[in-house]
């Protein structure tokens, strides 16, 4: 079976939050860019919330000026196919938050796309760390932005993502 891997982490070290999902899909392997699946919702919900719009580059670009980071939790992972269900963790490598919330210290705020995410998390990171690393940083978990979570209007998972990133992010 073909490895995925994720893709770098979007993120400039006065980030305040960072979303979180597990690992690209296929078609955003294809395309080279998070979230490329044209039925996947994040950008819409982005721009709903940000006016984050333009190309690839320009969306990535204005999530920085609103300190947001962007990241996956497994930094790669045998998947068959894009669905997370096809995970294979015994197989998986989770990205080094460690290192991360070190060069990232003003993150307050970490948001999981999804329940996978955040499961995903929990199994390979660490929450009570010797260093603390994690005990002053937030949590929530949101409903996935993938075409697969079919079971929530779009109207309800912006509204989710509208209360959760409320006033923890900020611009230039």
């Amino acid at each position: 079976m073909a490895r995925s891997d994720g893709f770098p982490l979007i993120a400039r070290a006065d980030a305040t939050v960072l979303i979180l999902g597990s690992l690209p899909g296929q078609r955003s392997i294809d395309a080279g860019q998070y979230y490329a699946h044209p039925q996947n919702a994040f950008w819409k919900i982005m721009s709903s919330l940000y006016g984050i719009d333009g190309s690839y580059k320009e969306r990535c670009a204005r999530l920085i000026e609103h300190r947001i980071a962007l990241w996956d939790v497994l930094a790669g992972s045998v998947r068959p196919g894009s669905l997370d269900a096809s995970i294979q963790t015994e197989t998986a490598i989770a990205n080094d938050f460690a290192r991360f919330l070190a060069v990232h210290a003003d993150i307050c705020l970490i948001v999981f796309n999804g329940q996978k995410a955040q499961q995903l998390f929990r199994k390979f990171v660490r929450m009570e760390d010797e260093d603390g690393l994690l005990q002053h940083i937030a949590c929530k978990v949101l409903p996935s932005t993938s075409p697969a979570y079919a079971a929530m209007p779009f109207s309800g998972k912006l509204s989710a993502w509208k209360t959760a990133l409320d006033g923890a992010t900020a611009t230039d």
